[in-house]
């Protein structure tokens, strides 16, 4: 696969198209969760009440995450470019929707998604589970191994692995993840000169 030839793309939001702010070490401290155990997952887990105020809780500080947002070097210029081509676009997050459109606006990428196209934990189940990418390509009517997931981390190659889709890790020096990752791009600007 030429990535140039690439016609349907799925980005991560936090650390891939933004700049990595989310403290997880501190969120799993103020919600009492355990140091291993995924935030998503424990939440899920607990009773139904108390589960309630500690979502109530994530929401707002992720809500004031996304209002302060910056774009992560070279994805407006990245993504821009790949909506001019016409490519079809995706977002793929473990934020909620409403906080994924907020930041999408807030970096000035509103206009390259449709708002459909736009997943957050609400829509799919939480990457690494392969439903996200399952759901868009059925939409955009296409088989799994036509996306290309960019992301920052492991959940997001994982993801591609498990629905057969490609996966570009973007945002990290170097590669920790290589069996996972098809491709490795220092940051969105070297992918986005890969592709002109």
């Amino acid at each position: 696969m030429n990535l140039r030839d690439v016609r349907h793309w799925v980005f991560d939001m936090d650390g891939t198209l933004t700049v990595a702010v989310h403290d997880f070490a501190a969120i799993r401290r103020a919600l009492d969760i355990p140091a291993e155990d995924d935030i998503l997952v424990h939440l899920a887990e607990l009773p139904a009440e108390q589960a309630r105020a500690k979502r109530a809780w994530l929401l707002e500080l992720e809500r004031e995450l996304a209002l302060a947002a910056q774009p992560a070097p070279g994805a407006v210029a990245l993504v821009r470019h790949l909506c001019e081509r016409g490519v079809r676009l995706g977002v793929l997050t473990r934020n909620a929707h409403e906080l994924a459109q907020l930041t999408l606006d807030g970096i000035g990428l509103g206009d390259c998604f449709e708002r459909d196209d736009v997943l957050g934990r609400d829509e799919a189940p939480p990457k690494p589970h392969p439903g996200g990418l399952l759901k868009l390509a059925a939409r955009w009517e296409i088989p799994t191994q036509s996306l290309v997931m960019v992301g920052d981390y492991r959940f997001d190659l994982e993801c591609a692995r498990a629905a057969g889709a490609r996966s570009v890790l973007v945002n990290l020096p170097d590669n920790p993840w290589p069996e996972l990752a098809d491709w490795h791009a220092r940051d969105c600007a070297e992918l986005h000169g890969w592709l002109r």
